[in-house]
């Protein structure tokens, strides 16, 4: 079963930075789109960030020039690159791709809308 597995969220303080990362252990994708979402408490998800396939990024007009999207082929893992954290900031991370992700093998292939579980992301003033 394919996951997408989302790290490096925490607590920092303002102005402080984390980088996320999301990745699906034991997969593989070919070189998917992937979006990066969040949501706060008791507000609705909003878009943040996308990478496409051939590697063009877009931003949320709240995030751009303080987040970074980026993505490393050979590990098959998107990261968001987040600077200048504000405490609006705070919210649930969560990375989305509509892939086909094949297991390593190469037998097996799973087309799919693909959501992570979430990491929590808390900036303090």
């Amino acid at each position: 079963q394919v996951v997408l597995v989302e790290s490096g969220g925490g607590s920092v303080q303002a102005g402080g930075s984390l980088r996320l990362s999301c990745t699906a252990p034991g997969f593989t994708s070919n070189n998917c789109d992937m979006d990066w979402y969040r949501q706060a408490a008791g507000k609705q998800r909003e878009w943040v960030s996308s990478i496409r396939a051939d590697g063009s990024t877009n931003y949320a007009d709240s995030v751009k020039g303080r987040f970074t999207i980026s993505k490393d082929k050979a590990k098959d893992t998107v990261y968001l690159q987040m600077n200048s954290l504000k405490p609006e900031d705070t919210a649930m991370y969560s990375c989305n791709a509509p892939c086909t992700y094949c297991s390593l093998s190469g037998a097996y292939c799973y087309p799919g809308n693909y959501w992570g579980q979430g990491t929590q992301v808390t900036v303090s003033s």
